[in-house]
């Protein structure tokens, strides 16, 4: 189920939104929970299965790390070791199963093509289907588990609660990945007021707004782009361009109505962007991008190789394997990797460069335009298909490819034009949602609902198109 269909929109949200308030407020949590289920479940039934064994693995794993510890006590040698066996077996357990659902085709096809190089035959294979969401339901309750281990969250009381955790539909197949030591309190007692009522309503407005009327406009010239065989320098600049755009506007949109309809049941889940191309340099731009994925990256993965404590050469390398990881959680792909490598190398080349960028002696205005190009490079790596392609388009950029005399094949429609007017200020002068949603000035409300029915009537006039992040 997409939100943005007729069937979230008329049908599911509505009927739950009244089942959940006609809820006595200590099983609101359960009604989320089974709607949850429901809402999973309407692709696929039996997926909700697997996303349940993994509720019921690292619940019972969070109690077990609790007795361990409760028994040998807080003045006990090695205090922090008891149940240490529990969060192998949730990591084990977990990431078995996400290398398994995400990573199987792509190892098989992988051995393939080494077999075939080598004169072999194939290895036969049933493809394994994706289960949407995969990768951010697994990462939190891994999380819940490693932090409860560390005794950086509480142990969930009720198992209600931690399904409700897991299984929230709102950012349950494309984020904001949600650690449990921030919505633990929330979890057992939550507000619910009609002022935050209607901030979650402005919030859902906006991101299907960014969706409908930004997002897939630009991805229609992205498309065009990236399956073309050949571009002239002045395509594959709008083409990287387009894809940018509509890359921020997809998954931005898609976290603004999550948090929205988190707003809505009470919840307050993490900001996910902050003006991520009004960076000036890569490491500000991960400050910035898909933020719940960056800091579990530095706080499960980065600190734990070490981080920057043990010497330059070692920090180097933790920072390129982190970002080759988070290249690979992105998806089953040598592009992915590959561009895993590249948001790792840029990091490198900036701590070697010393405290400021490689760039950082030039004006604001040229660090930022340095790194709005960069980010760009790294947007066709992870678009492309194939490795080569991604070099093709760069080398069309470079104006390395098709004669610069040539027509250009992309078209460029009013609505194009009219929509990336719309961007720039949306991008580089508005705040961002969550500050406007806070501070509820009245222009904009009152500008966002003729917009808001503008995205729904479109929602009727063309095929709706998956959020992007939901293959991930």
């Amino acid at each position: 189920m997409l939100f943005a269909s007729g069937l979230f929109l008329y049908g599911f949200l509505p009927v739950f939104l009244a089942l959940y308030y006609l809820t006595p407020r200590g099983f609101r949590s359960l009604t989320l929970a089974l709607a949850s289920y429901v809402f999973y479940g309407w692709w696929r039934v039996d997926f909700v299965l697997l996303m349940g064994v993994s509720t019921i693995l690292d619940y019972n794993c969070g109690r077990a790390i609790v007795r361990a510890q409760l028994r040998a006590g807080p003045d006990s040698p090695g205090a922090s070791r008891p149940g240490r066996r529990w969060v192998v077996l949730s990591a084990v357990a977990n990431l078995g199963l996400l290398a398994y659902f995400k990573y199987a085709n792509f190892g098989i096809d992988s051995l393939n093509a080494l077999l075939a190089t080598m004169g072999y035959g194939r290895i036969r294979w049933a493809e394994v289907i994706l289960p949407v969401g995969i990768s951010f339901y697994t990462f939190q309750t891994l999380s819940y588990t490693i932090d409860v281990y560390r005794g950086q969250a509480p142990p969930v009381r009720r198992l209600r609660d931690f399904m409700c955790y897991v299984a929230m539909f709102p950012q349950l197949v494309a984020g904001p990945i949600v650690r449990y030591n921030t919505i633990a309190d929330q979890l057992h007692s939550r507000t619910h007021t009609w002022n935050k009522f209607g901030r979650g309503v402005l919030a859902f407005q906006a991101g299907l707004a960014k969706k409908m009327l930004l997002a897939d406009v630009f991805a229609s010239l992205a498309d065009q782009a990236f399956a073309a065989e050949a571009l002239t320098t002045s395509d594959a600049w709008l083409g990287a361009l387009a894809y940018t755009l509509q890359i921020y506007f997809d998954f931005s949109g898609y976290s603004d109505m999550a948090i929205g309809l988190g707003l809505m049941m009470g919840f307050r889940l993490p900001v996910n962007f902050d003006r991520p191309y009004s960076s000036i340099s890569i490491t500000d731009f991960w400050r910035r991008w898909h933020i719940s994925l960056s800091t579990f990256l530095r706080d499960y993965l980065y600190i734990p190789l070490g981080g920057n404590r043990k010497g330059r050469v070692r920090t180097y390398v933790n920072l390129a394997l982190t970002m080759l990881l988070g290249g690979l959680w992105h998806g089953a792909a040598w592009t992915f990797i590959a561009w895993g490598a590249y948001q790792g190398l840029w990091l490198i080349i900036e701590r070697l460069s010393g405290r400021r960028s490689l760039y950082g002696f030039l004006p604001k205005p040229g660090q930022f335009a340095l790194t709005f190009v960069l980010i760009m490079f790294g947007w066709v790596l992870f678009r492309a298909d194939t490795i080569d392609g991604a070099v093709a388009h760069w080398g069309s950029m470079l104006g390395l490819g098709v004669d610069a005399a040539a027509n250009p094949i992309l078209t460029i429609r009013p609505r194009h034009l009219i929509m990336a007017a719309l961007a720039v200020p949306i991008l580089w002068g508005l705040p961002t949602t969550q500050v406007l949603v806070q501070r509820t000035p009245r222009l904009w409300v009152i500008a966002l609902q003729p917009v808001f029915l503008l995205s729904v009537l479109q929602l009727h006039y063309q095929d709706h198109v998956p959020f992007l992040y939901f293959q991930f």
